[in-house]
């Protein structure tokens, strides 16, 4: 029997479909690592192929965010349409099961892992449930190493991605990951992730975790750099941004390659931030916390929610000023993004103000909610006059050109956002 994992494409235009850099779907090797031999497997990632690989197909197992949920959609009606079952996992569809089922014979909610082996043999025995839910969070210690086979012969920028923490201890109201992974954190055994990074090294010296908060446990963090250090990586993942007090952590961070983080400022108003959950952020000291992040090698992807309630059309070029005297090496400036299943997205709707459900528009890049201090218009004019002044050739002069080993990445990434942004707007102009 033969398996095909899917990962679908973003819609046309939207900024994370141009980007040129593209990297793989961990959480579909996850799933065909726990995948008996007895099943044939193949990847087809829209993302980077326009067709889906040729051979017979006996299950279709699809991941999707909520942008992509609608040519989810699409894909699993086609391939139902010959006759062939599709399930579907992910954010969106365990979220919204009832949704998907309208395209799918199966939904997996949550971690699949777990579940995964019990559902191929309902699958054997002609048995398939609608419905597939793990009766715990899945231990850590049995996280398999992902089958990274799955990747081979795809034109992805690297494949070294993996992950060593689940859950957040924080319940910040626009995200998701709370509603998916739950607020216990949850750390990989530090032996297992070192075991999986020894081989991963053998191909390249590039890492990427993809963790939502790398550093929740401190002495957990500090373990892993100390068994990290020496082993010639560079290596990339997530932070907030208190972790520019804390030198020690910075220190082992950056002693064991660490050259760049994402770091969710989100607000430059205090007060928005205590609105939205952000309980880590000290807009005062902002400055003082990326310049520490900086002297210790260290990049900084900054991100910025815009669109608060506390937002005004005066916030986009003083976040631009600030991103410039901060001298951030990238940064994204995603509109706040109702999604299904977070605490954001029932405050709106009770108050009424969800303008669509055009799953396809929550992508971070288009309005989709009434904000309260401007207009839809102002928002959506302000986000791309943010993209476009951080990313123009000044900006990128004043802020990366210099002597920083995160450089090496940041430049290309610079340039990369540039060029999709560019895309982008041809789009929709």
């Amino acid at each position: 029997m033969r398996i095909l994992f899917v990962a679908p494409g973003w819609p046309k235009g939207r900024l994370w479909g141009e980007l040129g850099f593209k990297f793989p779907s961990l959480s579909l090797a996850a799933l065909a690592a726990v995948t008996p031999d007895s099943f044939e497997i193949a990847l087809w990632d829209e993302n980077i192929e326009k067709s889906a690989p040729t051979g017979p197909v006996d299950l279709v197992a699809i991941t999707a965010m909520t942008p992509q949920a609608p040519r989810a959609y699409a894909i699993a009606d086609s391939f139902r349409a010959r006759g062939i079952p599709v399930v579907m996992g992910g954010f969106h569809a365990s979220v919204l099961p009832d949704e998907a089922l309208h395209h799918v014979a199966a939904v997996v909610v949550g971690e699949g892992e777990t579940v995964w082996p019990r559902l191929l043999n309902d699958f054997r025995q002609g048995k398939l449930a609608p419905l597939y839910r793990a009766d715990s969070l899945v231990a850590m210690a049995d996280i398999p190493t992902a089958r990274r086979t799955l990747f081979a012969g795809k034109r992805y920028l690297f494949t070294n991605t993996l992950q060593t923490t689940r859950g957040c201890p924080f319940e910040c109201e626009f995200c998701s990951v709370t509603a998916f992974y739950g607020r216990k954190y949850r750390t990989r055994p530090v032996a297992n992730v070192l075991a999986e990074l020894t081989e991963l090294r053998k191909r390249n010296s590039f890492a990427f975790f993809v963790d939502d908060n790398l550093v929740a446990n401190r002495a957990y963090a500090l373990e892993l750099f100390a068994g990290m250090k020496g082993m010639g990586f560079k290596w990339l993942s997530h932070a907030p941004i208190d972790t520019g007090r804390d030198p020690e952590l910075l220190r082992a961070a950056g002693e064991s390659g660490c050259i760049g983080l994402f770091v969710g400022f989100e607000s430059l108003n205090q007060e928005t931030l205590a609105a939205m959950g952000k309980v880590t952020n000290r807009a005062t000291s902002y400055l003082d916390d990326a310049r520490a992040f900086r002297d210790h090698g260290i990049g900084i992807l900054g991100s910025f929610v815009l669109g608060c309630d506390g937002d005004t059309p005066e916030i986009f070029p003083r976040i631009l000023r600030f991103c410039e005297e901060a001298r951030l090496e990238s940064a994204i400036f995603p509109i706040l993004t109702p999604y299904p299943g977070t605490a954001v997205r029932r405050r709106l709707e009770e108050e009424g103000r969800i303008v669509s459900n055009a799953w396809e528009d929550y992508d971070m890049g288009h309005v989709t909610f009434q904000p309260r201090g401007m207009t839809a218009k102002e928002l959506q004019e302000g986000h791309d006059f943010l993209n476009r002044s951080f990313y123009s050739f000044g900006s990128m002069y004043r802020r990366i050109f210099k002597a920083h080993r995160s450089v090496q990445v940041f430049a290309p990434m610079n340039f990369g956002f540039r060029s999709a942004i560019r895309r982008t707007d041809k789009v929709f102009t």
